[in-house]
């Protein structure tokens, strides 16, 4: 006969933090009681995982697990509240952990600081009540997904791109999972990434909160959840709207007859390579014809002929650009092939590397024979060539 768990016991100083839950029937002291004992796993200490963190540690939810490698970078602070200046170039998850623990002592903070990967994702998610993704990629959000639904735990889900958001709550008992929504992933690079389409700095804070709010009714036992509902947000009109969602039967991992009973390579799922770079990059640079930003700076200064197209938006190339570079939007290129001389080598870039591998593999194919890509784009050539090339 399983043995009760006694409730956790809040002591006076808790008594009063908390005194504005407790005068809400719907919690009250049982409800903060759940809230003491809950273990949540934020994936992430960025735009999504900054404000889940600050509010589930104020309204005292006992253990915040957080996964993450990364460091502060200046361009964070536009949006990840849960970093300061100061902080920059220090590990996230220590920053995070700082800036919970000032705001509620009571909290335990526990921290993995590795990257998220099947090797390792059931064994973290072990213990904890739910899992929050605050996650930018395709492969981790399949893994989150995966790893959840293995462990019998809900995923709180959330996803933000420049003005736009949406959230749910997936993997709840007779509820979808996020391949029921997403059975295949995109090709690679359909869909840019924040940190190349960007995202409006409060957005993040907007989604994260809901996904708090979401993750806090779960813990307590109120409320309807997001469960069969993705819920989505215009910020840039202000409207809200509902999609239905519903469990697939035939859906390979949560279905009637799951296939997936075991963590699998998810970048070759969302056919990335190694490094998370698509197959045709990835090829490329087995063809050699990857150049660093140092390769071309010593190109350029011997005087070599060097063609450098730049793939990137007019707004990117307004904020910096590499000299002498000429401006040809990745969507536009399939018609502006002609402006480009077949026997000159060309050397394409974009912000990091991903759009300008699409470029050359554009390029290769219509019979362009002296292509390369700049590995790590105009950032690589800001932190390697010149610092004078503002990074964004």
């Amino acid at each position: 006969m399983a043995t009760a768990v006694e409730p956790a016991v809040l002591n006076k100083e808790e008594i009063l933090r908390y005194s504005r839950h407790l005068i809400i029937p719907e919690v009250g002291m049982e409800g903060q009681q759940k809230l003491k004992q809950a273990r949540v796993l934020t994936i992430g200490a960025g735009g999504l995982g900054a404000p889940v963190g600050l509010y589930l540690a104020a309204a005292g939810v006992g253990t915040i697990g957080i996964v993450d490698f990364d460091v502060v970078d200046f361009s964070n602070l536009q949006r990840q509240v849960i970093h300061a200046t100061a902080d920059v170039g220090r590990s996230k998850l220590e920053s995070a952990r700082e800036s919970i623990l000032a705001i509620n002592p009571n909290v335990e903070v526990v921290g993995y600081h590795t990257r998220l990967d099947s090797s390792n994702a059931l064994e973290i998610f072990r213990g904890y009540d739910m899992v929050i993704d605050g996650t930018d990629n395709f492969p981790t959000r399949y893994l989150v997904n995966d790893a959840c639904v293995l462990s019998g735990i809900p995923n709180v889900y959330a996803s933000i791109y420049r003005f736009e958001g949406q959230a749910s709550v997936l993997g709840l008992p007779d509820g979808p999972c996020y391949r029921c929504w997403y059975p295949e992933p995109p090709p690679p690079g359909l869909v840019p990434s924040c940190a190349e389409g960007g995202v409006l700095g409060v957005l993040p804070g907007i989604m994260g909160m809901i996904q708090a709010t979401e993750a806090i009714k779960l813990i307590i036992g109120i409320g309807e959840p997001l469960k069969n509902r993705v819920l989505l947000l215009d910020a840039l009109n202000m409207k809200f709207r509902e999609l239905k969602l519903r469990k697939n039967p035939n859906c390979p991992v949560c279905g009637d007859h799951p296939t997936v009973t075991a963590l699998i390579d998810y970048q070759e799922f969302c056919g990335l390579g190694r490094g998370g770079v698509a197959p045709a990059a990835e090829a490329a640079s087995e063809e050699s014809v990857e150049i660093t930003a140092g390769e071309l700076k010593q190109e350029l200064d011997a005087g070599k002929d060097v063609f450098i197209l730049d793939v990137r938006e007019p707004f990117e190339f307004a904020i910096g650009r590499i000299p002498n570079s000429v401006l040809i939007p990745l969507g536009e290129l399939p018609r502006r092939m002609e402006e480009l001389d077949r026997e000159r080598t060309i050397v394409a870039h974009c912000k990091m590397g991903g759009r300008s591998a699409k470029a050359v593999e554009m390029l290769r194919a219509a019979g362009f024979r002296h292509v390369r890509n700049l590995t790590g784009g105009i950032l690589a050539w800001s932190d390697q060539v010149d610092p004078s090339v503002p990074k964004y």
